[in-house]
């Protein structure tokens, strides 16, 4: 027999205060998705899902949050057409209908992301770590109309080089080159040799919202990262492929704002065709190796704001 318990969720605060977000983090859950002629793709995405509460109800039915990923889950594991920011997009409609009273639904999504790539110059196969991210907020007015949006995301690390640094090593071995060396024959053995600097460990992030009509690849993304920074770093690297990395990147030196002005410039290229309200964010953090803190840029915008800055009809 079922006993009827009382739903204090609904009563009503000592303090009317509206909250922004309320819900729970870190929901893990195994996800699998078909994919056709291909092996499914496993996951075990990390969910965190809000609503907002007006000032007359107490709390939030909490349960219902990952009662709705759960039920979300299960209906779209066997699509082969699903994807992840989709997926999110369900969740928040779900959420939706089980938080009658929410206004805002939030849910967000990160999971870790294998893919397959070869070694710069041994071409060995080597598994390398990303992360995904998906996200989806929904709005419901006050007619009661819903609409949702979603994002792909993925986070990838890398590796860059301090053109600064760089700079200045490449001066004071020209000062002792012309010890004893021509100005003609200095400047031959500056332009031929590379010249050190100190590296960083870049963690790259980019996040793009998706029209319902469009598509956005997650692996498209990663690549964009990777390439935005001084060199791609790589699990499995035999004597050649060090040499080949180390030398790329001390080639193409970048600073933590070049990384994310990159990241913007070859998604305003890529997806040139999404409207001019679509969100772009990008994120940058270097781990120096000569200081104790990070360096960080970051930048907010829309497609046609970045469009206009980049001067691309």
């Amino acid at each position: 027999m079922v006993v009827c318990l009382p739903d204090t969720q609904d009563d009503t605060p000592s303090i009317p205060i509206k909250l922004t977000r309320v819900g729970v983090k870190g929901v893990k859950k195994l996800l699998q998705l078909e994919r056709t002629n291909k092996r499914p793709i496993i996951l075990l995405p990390t969910f965190d899902a809000f609503v907002d509460l007006p000032n007359d109800q107490k709390g939030v039915h909490m349960s219902r949050n990952p009662e709705a990923i759960s039920e979300v889950l299960e209906s779209v594991a066997k699509d082969p057409t699903a994807d992840i920011e989709s997926l999110c997009a369900k969740i928040v409609e779900k959420m939706m209908t089980k938080h009658e009273y929410a206004k805002r639904v939030e849910i967000s999504m990160t999971t870790d992301f294998m893919f397959m790539k070869r070694s710069p110059v041994t071409k060995n196969k080597t598994q390398e770590m990303s992360k995904l991210i998906a996200k989806s907020v929904g709005f419901r007015d006050e007619d009661g109309n819903i609409k949702i949006r979603k994002s792909i995301g993925a986070e990838v690390i890398g590796m860059t080089v301090c053109p600064c640094a760089q700079e200045s090593v490449r001066e004071s071995n020209k000062n002792e080159l012309l010890k004893f060396l021509d100005e003609e024959t200095t400047q031959k053995v500056l332009d031929t040799v590379t010249f050190a600097s100190h590296n960083q460990r870049g963690i790259g992030t980019l996040l793009v919202e998706v029209p319902e009509d469009k598509k956005v690849k997650a692996e498209d993304l990663i690549d964009i990262i990777e390439k935005s920074m001084s060199s791609p770093v790589c699990e499995l690297l035999k004597r050649p492929d060090e040499n080949a990395t180390v030398m790329n990147a001390h080639k193409n030196p970048v600073f933590v704002e070049d990384c994310v002005r990159n990241m913007m410039e070859k998604v305003a290229k890529k997806y040139a065709d999404l409207p001019d309200n679509t969100l772009i964010t990008a994120r940058q953090e270097n781990e120096e190796s000569i200081h104790r803190h990070n360096a960080y840029a970051e930048k907010v915008t829309t497609m046609g704001e970045l469009k206009s800055e980049l001067n691309i009809q």
